[in-house]
């Protein structure tokens, strides 16, 4: 276990790699949030009811029957 410790302190920069690996996380997840709070509601509707609709109803991306 301590050899790995320290063959990656040998590394030059490797103190760089945690920090961006935290911010693509956090800006991945806060893109997210973002996108589905401001996602349009009716899209959203009926995107939910593919999974679960009936199979007699067409559905458009707009959220009203066809």
């Amino acid at each position: 276990k301590k050899m790995y410790k320290n063959v990656l302190q040998a590394i030059d920069g490797i103190e760089i790699y945690p920090l961006i690996s935290f911010s693509i996380f956090f800006v991945f997840f806060l893109g997210l949030i973002v996108y589905v709070a401001l996602m349009d509601k009716t899209y959203a509707q009926a995107m939910s009811s593919f999974a679960c609709g009936k199979e007699d109803e067409d559905i458009t991306f707009e959220g009203e029957r066809q």
